[in-house]
């Protein structure tokens, strides 16, 4: 759901190329993870597992266009107190890869989460989830209660608030653009593959606020990356966007679902190039259970990965000792 051509601040390159030249990386200790490709049902997704495995289970879920490396802060986090899973979505690396543009609808990636969580021995799950795994998270904790423990979304807006705004907001369909221009065939894979994926670096690179590290080095974009370069990688995760506007009744039903009972906590990095922070206002009515805003200062939408000290404090805050 980031803006993916990084064209909006395209001015900002030079800055931020110079900003990485003299700003320390922002570095992390990954734990041990196994890598393991799980039968979810429908799908099998590649994953990578870690922490206790009697402790209770964190699955993360990425947005686009990234990976599960895009949690690599918050796994080093949990991973010693929490069982952690975090996969690629359906079409992404090495996961199954279905052709049909239908096979992306909302439904069938609650499914694949749904299957990922049976297939790892549990009922239930703490869900941790930015961007388009922002919606699907939203969507598995509105119509399977029972499967979410407790849920953490980061700079993705509940989906009524969404479709409301894209209804309502000039600002908020401005901020859209790239959404409508990703219905049309084959050119947004080939204007964001092009040149290495040049606009896939710009687009986190050049949204980024931060000025006192490098948030995103050469190598964390070639981590990210990764899960774009497989034949069909990058049309399956367009297609998202794709399946979301021809199946608008699925995205009808998601948003008019009763209130989410888990506690809930959202993360919102205030300086976000492609969803207003006021889409976070007067949310209260769509919860029955426990919710609160933990808001990032001087951040962007990649907000787990450029401020992953303030996203992890809230993240082990709100979670508690398991």
């Amino acid at each position: 759901m980031g803006d993916s051509s990084g064209a909006s601040r395209s001015a900002s390159s030079g800055s931020a190329d110079s900003r990485r030249a003299s700003a320390p990386a922002l570095t992390v200790d990954l734990p041990p993870l196994e890598r393991r490709r799980v039968d979810c049902g429908e799908v099998s997704l590649e994953c990578r597992l870690g922490g206790p495995e009697d402790a209770p289970l964190v699955v993360f879920l990425h947005g686009f266009p990234e990976s599960w490396y895009s949690w690599r802060h918050q796994i080093a986090a949990l991973a010693p107190s929490f069982r952690v899973a975090a996969p690629m979505l359906r079409g992404y690396g090495e996961s199954d890869r279905p052709a049909a543009i239908d096979a992306y609808r909302l439904d069938r990636l609650v499914g694949d989460v749904r299957g990922l969580v049976r297939a790892l021995g549990r009922e239930r799950a703490i869900v941790v989830a930015h961007d388009w795994g922002g919606g699907v998270a939203w969507a598995l904790a509105m119509h399977h209660p029972d499967v979410c423990e407790k849920l953490v979304v980061c700079n993705c807006p509940h989906p009524a608030v969404m479709t409301r705004a894209l209804r309502s907001s000039p600002r908020q369909l401005l901020k859209s653009w790239y959404m409508f221009f990703f219905q049309l065939p084959a050119l947004p894979e080939w204007m964001l593959s092009r040149r290495d994926f040049a606009a896939v670096d710009r687009a986190f690179r050049g949204m980024v606020r931060r000025k006192d590290r490098e948030v995103f080095s050469d190598h964390d974009l070639a981590e990210i990356k990764k899960a774009l370069r497989p034949p069909g990688a990058l049309n399956a995760a367009v297609n998202y966007y794709r399946a979301a506007f021809r199946n608008r009744s699925f995205l009808e039903s998601y948003s008019n679902a009763g209130p989410i009972r888990c506690p809930t906590l959202l993360i919102w990095g205030e300086d976000d190039d492609a969803v207003g922070k006021e889409l976070t206002h007067g949310m209260e009515p769509l919860f029955a259970g426990p919710f609160s805003v933990e808001y990032v200062p001087d951040c962007s939408h990649w907000v787990q990965q450029e401020r992953p000290e303030a996203v992890n404090r809230a993240l082990l805050a709100f979670l508690g000792s398991p």
